[in-house]
């Protein structure tokens, strides 16, 4: 059952990302919920390295930093997509 809840809390927090980060991504969907579930890793890790990773109630600090990661990680992962695949893709885009 956690890698279920680990697919649903990345795809969220890639969602959340994509909709932060200014301009257009171009990453699809299943791409972004990796980076998502690498954003949450990342978060916790760092949460756990200041001592927050586990207060009473809600951890809002620690999705606080699950979302950060989450923005630079789909940031980066998104720049480097289009410069691995996007000259691919618009050649095929020109072709047609």
């Amino acid at each position: 059952m956690g890698w279920l809840w680990a697919i649903i809390v990345g795809f969220i927090l890639g969602l959340i990302a994509k909709a932060v980060i200014p301009g257009k991504q171009h990453s699809p969907i299943w791409l972004t919920t990796i980076f998502g579930i690498l954003g949450a890793i990342v978060g916790n890790a760092i949460a756990g390295a200041l001592g927050v990773a586990s207060t009473r109630g809600i951890d809002w600090s620690r999705h606080i930093f699950q979302i950060v990661a989450a923005i630079i990680i789909v940031a980066l992962g998104d720049m480097a997509y289009m410069a691995l695949w996007g000259n691919k893709k618009r050649q095929r885009a020109q072709q047609a």
